[in-house]
């Protein structure tokens, strides 16, 4: 019993293995050591190809996440899903040096990226793990290639208050029944894979660090990225409002591509969106400079 509630590892690893399941048959998983602890990363595609690295949004999201899109997406490159440090997974944080800051967290993706023998790599993220993505882009931008964001939560505008208020509960006291109850929401009730839903309700309660939170990147910052992006909305997400996130974005950064996708909301990405997204990211991170 953690002291945000009951958690059961053996339930948990069994749901993890479930959605893995779906990943394509020819991936491995790996563990690379960083000051900051173990950090594991589901790995698919041809060894010689462009690396890739996926990082997935906070709460009960995990690597697994992204198996809608991982066969499109290991067919051109390779591929390395991060469960995040501190977070639902199979990372294991270090005891001594907790990820706290901003920094720490570009700090922990250079340290993978050398752990995985790769200097510089595209990056996608969705809602957290796209706001970690973004600002290690400002941090490094040597070192991301092309970046795609689906539904990035606090990188262009906040929450809106609804949304705020609904989570707070299972933030406060994450259960199965809170979590699940949370996502009927959010998704207005759309089907979603049974398999993927019992990961996050088995992920409630995980006994983790709180995960690093801060501002927005600085304005000045953003309109200085020189690497192109790929800002994907969900059409019915309940988080923002996807019309303000992309009009400021196309506002800040000089290479931007955005669009709405339709019929799904903040939660279901990357999963839950209408078939093609795979490709549509293939095809996007293939162009100039990749």
């Amino acid at each position: 019993m953690s002291a945000r509630g009951a958690y059961d590892a053996a339930r948990f690893h069994d749901a993890y293995d479930r959605v893995m399941a779906k990943w394509p048959a020819r991936r491995e998983a790996v563990t690379v050591p960083t000051p900051f602890g173990e950090t594991h990363v589901n790995v698919a595609g041809p060894a010689d190809a462009p690396p890739l690295v996926l990082l997935p949004g906070g709460g009960e999201a995990t690597s697994a996440s992204w198996y809608a899109q991982a066969a499109d997406l290991a067919g051109t490159h390779r591929v390395y899903a991060v469960d995040l440090i501190g977070a639902p997974g199979r990372s294991a944080p270090a005891g001594d040096r907790p990820l706290r800051t901003v920094a720490d967290l570009s700090g922990w993706l250079d340290a993978l990226l050398d752990g995985l023998g790769v200097g510089a790599a595209s990056f996608g993220g969705h809602s957290y793990g796209a706001w970690i993505a973004l600002h290690h882009a400002l941090h490094a931008p040597d070192r991301v290639r092309r970046l795609f964001l689906l539904d990035p939560t606090q990188c262009f505008a906040g929450f809106k208050a609804a949304y705020l208020l609904r989570a707070v509960p299972m933030l406060l006291r994450p259960t199965p029944r809170r979590v699940r109850a949370f996502l009927e929401w959010e998704t207005g009730a759309a089907p979603l894979d049974p398999d993927w839903l019992a990961l996050q309700e088995a992920a409630a309660g995980f006994p983790g660090r709180r995960p690093v939170t801060g501002p927005r990147p600085a304005p000045d910052a953003r309109r200085g990225l020189d690497v192109p992006v790929l800002l994907l909305l969900a059409g019915n997400s309940r988080t923002h409002d996807p019309a303000e996130v992309a009009a400021r974005a196309r506002a800040l950064l000089p290479r931007v591509e955005t669009a709405v996708l339709p019929d799904v909301s903040h939660h279901a990405l990357p999963h839950a969106a209408q078939p093609g997204l795979g490709r549509r990211l293939g095809d996007f991170l293939a162009g100039p400079g990749d």
